[in-house]
């Protein structure tokens, strides 16, 4: 124990010592938490539209008025022919192309079908998609207001529809931020401390410190606790701060699951990740190497841990490599206590494969740290 705490002693002070390193923990989580939920949002709005106006009647204007006043649509140019506006799209200045017809109010007060044509820009896919679904909306909307202004009662017999009563649970404001802000802090946390966890431990190589260890009665498992250690407690710092100071004043997030099963989770997921850390330092000989190695296995973690994309739609090869992350387990925690609102009963299973993990990382890099006498 003794032998633990002097090298916890020397390990602390070369962290306080390095004020580059300081930054890099204290107020990179931060900036990157300010600013990142502020881009990772998948609610598209300012949809570029270009707008032919073949009608130029009043209905045609009321039509434009009604796509022009929702919040997800501007109205970036009022072209007079397609041709014209097509080339807007081909220039990335228009997103959506509306045609409307000659004799398009005529045809609506005579009751005749009309039809308006809609060309979409599909090289985003999900700008697509939803563009589309919002313009259709609007349409259908504006299509019954027609239909009401102008279908006399004893005429007009609505056919027979199953309404719908919908209640949003966990997240009823539906603020994206909500979802996207509990999985950037706990991949900033897992980067910062394995990273520099890694970095720190190779680094004794570097220096020629580990050779001078390695003449000491210093243990293998004194030198991974008190690698491991430091960088654990750094690791609940940057979560606690951006847990209870960033996201509960700058996006009014307050968690409403049980804390402590979090703040248990995450100090076992912790020593994994950093246990993962010091595993690779022990294969590589320089910090570079440690930084490629490192950054490899962060991207793949991060992309296909569900940050940005549920890991349920993935296909099966996909879904198999995303279960065998601790990243994807972290995920599903923070997201159910902080927006859920589950406790203990509910992440058990989480909670056992995370130990395994913890178990698996931290015996593989005491077997693989190579410590020779004399």
């Amino acid at each position: 124990m003794r032998t633990l705490l002097f090298l916890l002693q020397k390990e602390f002070k070369q962290i306080f010592r390095n004020k580059v390193l300081l930054g890099m923990i204290f107020g990179m989580p931060v900036i990157q938490l300010l600013i990142l939920p502020w881009a990772a949002d998948y609610e598209i709005k300012n949809i570029a539209i270009a707008i032919v106006d073949h009608d130029h009647s009043d209905y045609s204007q009321r039509l434009i008025s009604k796509i022009t006043a929702s919040e997800y649509f501007h109205l970036n140019v009022y072209a007079g022919s397609f041709q014209e506006a097509i080339r807007y799209i081909e220039r990335d200045r228009a997103d959506l192309v509306l045609e409307i017809p000659p004799d398009f109010e005529r045809g609506l007060i005579t009751e005749s079908p009309q039809k308006v044509f809609v060309a979409v820009n599909a090289i985003n896919g999900v700008k697509a998609n939803l563009g589309g679904a919002y313009l259709n909306r609007i349409l259908r909307d504006f299509n019954d207001d027609v239909r009401l202004q102008w279908g006399q009662p004893e005429r007009f017999q609505p056919a027979p529809a199953i309404q719908v009563t919908s209640s949003d649970w966990f997240n009823p404001a539906m603020n994206y931020r909500h979802y996207m802000v509990p999985g950037i802090l706990a991949f900033l946390t897992t980067l910062i401390s394995a990273y520099l966890c890694a970095l720190n431990a190779i680094r004794e190589k570097e220096t020629g410190t580990m050779e001078q260890l390695n003449v000491t009665p210093v243990g293998k498992y004194h030198f991974i606790l008190g690698k491991l250690i430091p960088f654990w407690i750094v690791g609940i710092i940057i979560f606690s701060f951006g847990l209870f100071i960033i996201a509960r004043f700058v996006y009014g997030i307050v968690p409403i699951g049980n804390v402590w099963a979090l703040f248990t989770y995450l100090a076992v997921y912790l020593v994994a990740m950093l246990g993962f850390g010091l595993l690779i330092s022990t294969y590589c000989d320089t910090q570079q190497q440690v930084m490629f190695v490192m950054f490899f296995f962060m991207m793949i973690f991060i992309l296909m841990s569900g940050l940005f994309t549920p890991v349920e739609s993935m296909p099966v090869w996909a879904y198999a490599i995303a279960k065998c992350s601790p990243v994807t387990y972290l995920m599903d925690v923070i997201r159910m206590i902080i927006l859920k609102g589950s406790g203990f009963a509910d992440i058990r299973n989480h909670f056992m494969m995370m130990i395994g993990f913890s178990v698996l990382f931290n015996v593989w890099a005491v077997v693989n740290y190579k410590k020779t006498t004399g």
